[in-house]
């Protein structure tokens, strides 16, 4: 009787989300989910976390990160990806650059620079993100090289590379315009942005991957294909699982020194648990049928002129909102502090 329960229980859960919690051929095949990163890596050092997880996570066998591609524009933004990278035996992963959004200071890029003695601390090959192809190209590379209905794509700053990629047309890489491309080769984009509700005290916030970029955001909210599921992490989402300090000062001493620990302390420093905004989009994308979120019914997600955000349900939408309950956030830290502080099959430091 007991067996029965369940069984029903499991059966309802997949007709409630078929396209998205259904588990994918990948997954019950064991195969490694091929990734695409779009990162705004300059601001805060959640997107450093989450590189780690993702790195932690092919580690595991569970994923492939195929490309990096930055959405903010430093000069330092993709020597730090690539010294991050390099840093976990990767340092062959393609990387590209935008050059036209937000030019972002950052308080911990400079690690990429930092020398012991006449070596780098952080070995890496690119010097500047103008040596990096621009993102777009990235993209469409990896997407035209990619199977069909193949690659996740975690967008977690700005969506200038997306909005780009949907604007891009037939090139020689591929004879498919963005459109057709993205919906040829992507089963799911997994996106950190926007606020669906209160915070702050206020009755709304204007979140900053939208606000610090809203054309973009309106173009890849109004542009992405139907059918390609995107499922968005709100600004609430991040905040109600902050990344323990105690990891900090306590999981990152396996080496003498860690990028990820070191991007932390210059950015927050000591004394501060820091939201995980980006590392709930990574976790869901690489893990979606593992249940540490819930989502939504069907819906539509609006960018207003002013970079406010609005989901309104529909059965035939495209969008789904990542929903949290208490239980589920304590399982949520855990695994994000495992998954960020895990060390690298082999890491590179000097």
């Amino acid at each position: 009787m007991f067996q029965r329960i369940v069984l029903l229980l499991l059966t309802f859960a997949l007709i409630d989300c078929p396209d998205v919690c259904a588990e994918s051929d990948d997954a019950l095949e064991g195969k490694p989910t091929p990734i695409i990163f779009d990162t705004d890596i300059t601001g805060d050092c959640d997107d450093v976390l989450a590189l780690a997880m993702l790195h932690a996570l092919q580690d595991r066998g569970e994923c492939e990160l195929k490309a990096v591609t930055i959405s903010k524009v430093n000069p330092l933004a993709a020597p730090f990806v690539d010294a991050v990278n390099t840093f976990y035996g990767r340092g062959d992963i393609p990387i590209g650059a935008t050059r036209d959004a937000q030019h972002r200071p950052s308080l911990y890029l400079e690690l990429c620079k930092t020398r012991d003695g006449d070596s780098l601390r952080y070995p890496h090959d690119l010097l500047s993100s103008k040596d990096a192809p621009e993102a777009v190209v990235v993209l469409r590379r990896t997407l035209a090289e990619a199977e069909d209905a193949s690659v996740v794509i975690i967008q977690v700053g700005l969506a200038a590379n997306l909005a780009d990629l949907l604007d891009s047309k037939a090139d020689a890489i591929s004879p498919l315009d963005g459109p057709a491309l993205l919906q040829q080769k992507c089963k799911l984009i997994s996106v950190m942005a926007g606020c669906f509700g209160p915070a702050l005290g206020k009755p709304r916030h204007d979140e900053a991957n939208v606000v610090n970029g809203i054309d973009a955001m309106r173009r890849f909210a109004v542009q992405s294909p139907d059918d390609v599921p995107v499922v968005w992490s709100d600004y609430r989402i991040g905040i109600a699982v902050p990344y323990p300090r105690e990891s900090i000062a306590r999981d990152f001493s396996y080496v003498p020194h860690h990028p990820v620990r070191e991007a932390y302390l210059l950015h927050s420093g000591p004394n501060h648990d820091r939201p995980t905004w980006d590392l709930t989009s990574v976790l869901f994308a690489v893990r979606p049928d593992d249940h540490y979120f819930d989502l939504s019914k069907p819906g539509r997600v609006v960018v207003d002129k002013e970079g406010f955000t609005e989901f309104h349900p529909d059965e035939n939408g495209r969008d789904r909102l990542m929903e949290m309950s208490a239980e589920q956030a304590i399982r949520v830290i855990e695994v994000q502090r495992a998954l960020s502080s895990q060390p690298p099959r082999q890491a590179v430091s000097r």
